[in-house]
């Protein structure tokens, strides 16, 4: 028959091997929370990026289409306008999408050169209708070449500095500049657009 003193050490085993059995568990458990939060972390990021290239990818291919379309129409050649609406509206879905998910910052200048590039579009359906010809596909060109190409330009930075890809020293100034730009040069246009446009309205 086991002592006294034989079954209270056995009693203590017992309990600290317990004790070590749910310390040990219990690291096994927060290190499985790490490896899954870390695992959802990382689709996150990867969804991001997807969402972010497709976004890119759309925008530059709609200004590109419109840009295209006005020289096509410059030359005398027929447009296709199947491919205009196809670019419009590829960028419109993903442009949807990411309104749910886009960071309040990258969410500004992807709403921003979506207008832009809503202002382009009219541009291009217009120019059919423009009595000085010359004068609108250069103005069409000018704005497809500078404003709203810089407008793609910050959207692409905008997203890489967001994905820590590509953090400029001077990202905050040159965002706001270009920003300010595209948003004053768009509301010129869309104005001088729905004038012209009420014009030829009441002309017809």
């Amino acid at each position: 028959m086991p002592s006294r003193s034989s079954a209270s050490q056995e009693h203590w085993a017992d309990l600290g091997g317990a004790v070590l059995s749910q310390r040990v568990t219990r690291q096994q458990n927060q290190r499985a929370d790490r490896e899954r939060a870390d695992d959802r972390h990382d689709r996150a990021q990867e969804a991001r990026r997807d969402l972010y290239a497709r976004l890119n990818t759309t925008a530059r291919a709609y200004r590109v289409a419109a840009r295209d379309a006005v020289l096509a129409a410059e030359r005398g050649e027929s447009v296709d306008p199947a491919a205009l609406d196809t670019a419009k509206e590829a960028w419109a879905e993903q442009y949807s999408l990411a309104q749910m998910a886009l960071p309040k910052d990258v969410h500004q200048i992807a709403s921003a050169l979506n207008r832009a590039l809503g202002v382009g579009y009219s541009v291009v359906k217009q120019l059919p209708s423009r009595p000085d010809t010359d004068g609108s596909y250069e103005r069409a060109k000018d704005w497809f070449s500078k404003p709203l190409s810089d407008g793609v330009y910050l959207l692409q930075v905008t997203l890489r500095h967001d994905l820590g890809i590509e953090v400029e020293p001077d990202f905050e100034d040159t965002r706001a500049r270009l920003l300010t730009t595209l948003n004053r040069e768009g509301n010129s246009l869309a104005s001088q657009l729905a004038s012209e446009q009420a014009q030829a309205t009441r002309h017809a």
